[in-house]
C-alpha cells in the first residue's frame, strides 16, 4: 500500500476559523481544501497542541464528546458538534506501537475532542464519518521525545491512517495583537528557517532532526514560541514521516494577524 501522507496544520485562533473571522479567511480556505489533496483515510490520528499529559495519552472512547477549550467567544462557539466516531481498537494499537519503542502510553476513555482537533476536522472532513483518535503531547515538551513518538507512529501510514499534527508554526499571543510592525519580520525569519529545515532537499535526516531538536536557537525561535506546545505536533509529524518521506512540501503559507504562518505535507 502507498504510504498515507502526514500533515501539519496551523489551526488558527480558537474557533475563529469556524466563525468566518476575516483574519482567518486564507487559513480557513486552506483547511477546507486540504482533503481534496489527500487520499481518503481509513482513520485519522490527530496530535493536538491543546492536550498535555505526563504520559502520552490516547482517546479510547467509541464516541468522544466535545471540549470547548476557549473563552469569550459568541454562544454559537459552544454549540459546534463533530460526531466522528472514535476507534478503540486503533487506540490500543497505537499504545502498542509506542510501548514497542519503550514509550509509556495510556488510554483515556473520558477525553473529548478539543478545538485543536475539531476545528481543522470540521473544515477538512465535515461529514464526520471517518474515525478519529486524538493524542496528547508530553508535558515535558521535550522535542526529541516528540520526534520519537512520531517515529513509533510511522507504521500507521501503511494502514491508511492519516496523521495530522494540529498546532501553529507561530504562536506568540502577545505578538499577534501587539500592532508592532517588527513582528512580521521576526515571524518570517523563523518561518523561513522552519521551511528550510523541513523542505530543503540537501539536508539529511540527521540534519533535520538536530535542527528540530535545537529549534529554540533558530532565528527568532523563542520569540515565535515563548512556549512550544503549538510547535511540537510538527515534531511528531516529522518523526512519523522521516523514514518514508522526510522532505516536506510547504502546502500553506500565509499571514495571520500580520504574522507568517505555514503548513506542511509529507507524501
Amino acid at each position: 500500500m502507498k504510504l498515507m501522507p502526514v500533515v501539519f496544520v496551523p489551526h488558527g485562533g480558537g474557533p475563529m476559523p469556524l466563525l468566518g473571522d476575516a483574519n482567518h479567511l486564507e487559513l480557513t480556505r486552506f483547511m477546507q481544501s486540504l482533503a481534496a489533496d489527500l487520499p481518503l483515510p481509513e482513520a485519522i490520528v490527530v496530535i493536538t497542541a491543546h492536550w498535555e499529559e505526563e504520559v502520552v495519552s490516547i482517546t479510547h472512547s467509541a464516541a468522544p464528546g466535545m471540549m470547548y477549550d476557549y473563552y469569550g467567544f459568541p454562544p454559537e462557539s459552544y454549540e459546534f458538534s463533530y460526531p466522528a466516531p472514535g476507534n478503540p481498537s486503533l487506540a490500543k494499537y497505537i499504545q502498542k506501537l509506542l510501548g514497542d519503542k519503550n514509550i509509556d502510553a495510556r488510554l483515556d476513555n473520558q477525553r473529548a475532542y478539543d478545538h485543536g482537533t475539531f476545528v481543522p476536522l470540521m473544515l477538512s472532513y465535515p461529514a464526520a464519518d471517518i474515525p478519529v483518535v486524538q493524542l496528547s503531547l508530553l508535558s515535558s515538551l521535550d522535542p526529541a521525545m516528540h520526534i520519537a513518538i512520531g517515529k513509533a507512529l510511522a507504521p500507521l501510514r501503511e494502514q491508511g491512517v492519516l496523521i495530522i499534527g494540529s498546532g501553529m508554526s507561530f504562536h506568540n499571543m502577545r505578538a499577534f495583537f501587539s500592532g508592532d510592525p517588527a513582528v512580521k519580520g521576526k515571524s518570517e525569519s523563523f518561518d523561513n528557517w522552519l521551511t528550510e529545515t523541513l523542505c530543503a532537499s540537501n539536508l539529511t535526516n540527521q540534519d533535520r532532526e538536530q535542527r528540530l531538536c535545537a529549534w529554540a536557537s533558530a532565528p527568532q525561535g523563542r520569540f515565535c514560541h515563548p512556549r512550544e506546545e503549538h510547535l511540537l505536533p510538527l515534531h511528531v509529524c516529522w518523526g512519523a514521516a522521516s523514514q518514508g518521506s522526510p522532505v516536506a512540501e510547504q502546502n500553506f503559507n500565509g499571514l495571520l494577524f500580520n504574522t507568517a504562518i505555514s503548513g506542511y505535507l509529507w507524501r
